[in-house]
């Protein structure tokens, strides 16, 4: 079980159910398939990163919609079995968002998502959860849901002085930029690239130009994941390297959202920047272990065994 925490985090995000299908090769336009297998999982970043952060220790609160069916009925108590508060999911007159996941022997994918209910998540509503907001140790989201709940969210959050932590996926070319606070954003390579218009390679060579972004954009650290390559993180004063670790993947799917639920709950602890990270870089690299974006998820506990045995260090230049 995770070590408990200090940290209370409240979660605003997507909630999906994930049916995947394994077939030998893709379907090309007007084809059909026999699919092998078919699985459902529970998935969306928002449940992904909850459950993270709750295994990892912290006390969550999730802000979300699911359906009014029985995929929304098994995912909220699959979510309070995990312990993650789910009081204010609502419960709304559609169907649970899904997405459907065909799968090929190469590892190939095609991914249709139905919103369904996240697509209901309105500013209003979210505002009514403003008194959790205001007390939490951290706000942490991601952009799968409604763009004017997940500002709604962070207004009230910088209202309150309570950090925001955001995974800016996927990226949403209207955001705000500049127009509200960020304590730390999450992007993959990909992402910084589009966002930023720099490249995370020599990104300490480069600090002026990152330094620069970042203040116009409001943001105090930015974190970027880079696969098996160590993460940057970058602040107005240094940029850091900090190695991942070592694994053989079986399934990278959640790994991203392992990563953003542990360093979320240690940065609300009150951690350094560098220590979360470090953390977060282990419980992703554990996540890559099992099949499924749930399923692999570590336990504070399992994360530290991995961090004594490993002892990485983290490189800096100011």
């Amino acid at each position: 079980m995770a070590r408990p925490s200090a940290a209370s985090l409240v979660v605003v995000g997507s909630l999906n159910v994930d049916l995947i299908a394994q077939v030998v090769r893709l379907p090309a336009p007007g084809d059909t398939v026999i699919a092998g297998q078919l699985v459902k999982r529970f998935g969306g970043k928002g449940g992904n990163q909850a459950l993270a952060a709750a295994r990892h220790g912290a006390q969550v609160m999730m802000i979300g919609c699911l359906g009014d069916d029985p995929d929304g009925r098994d995912y909220r108590n699959h979510l309070r079995r995990e312990g993650v508060n789910c009081s204010c999911i609502n419960t709304v007159r559609t169907v649970t968002g899904c997405a459907h996941i065909t799968v090929d022997a190469a590892g190939e994918n095609q991914i249709v998502v139905i919103p369904g209910a996240n697509g209901t998540l309105t500013s209003p509503s979210v505002k009514m959860q403003r008194s959790r907001i205001a007390v939490a140790k951290g706000l942490l989201l991601q952009l799968e849901i409604p763009l004017e709940a997940a500002v709604e969210a962070i207004k009230i959050a910088n209202e309150a002085k309570v950090p925001v932590m955001l995974n800016a996926s996927p990226v949403q070319p209207d955001f705000p930029w500049g127009d509200v606070r960020l304590d730390a954003v999450i992007v993959n390579e990909n992402e910084a690239r589009e966002i930023f218009s720099l490249s995370p390679a020599a990104a300490a060579q480069h600090h002026d130009a990152w330094k620069e972004r970042l203040a116009a954009k409001r943001i105090r650290h930015l974190v970027i994941t880079r696969g098996a390559s160590p993460t940057v993180l970058i602040s107005k004063t240094a940029v850091h390297e900090i190695p991942t670790h070592p694994v053989q993947p079986v399934d990278t799917v959640g790994a991203g959202d392992a990563f953003a639920g542990a360093f979320a709950t240690h940065l609300a602890e009150g951690a350094e920047p560098q220590e979360a990270v470090l953390w977060a870089n282990t419980a992703a690299a554990l996540a890559t272990l099992k099949h499924g974006a749930q399923e692999g998820i570590p336990y504070r506990g399992e994360v530290q065994s991995a961090l004594q045995q490993a002892k990485p260090t983290t490189k800096g230049r100011a």
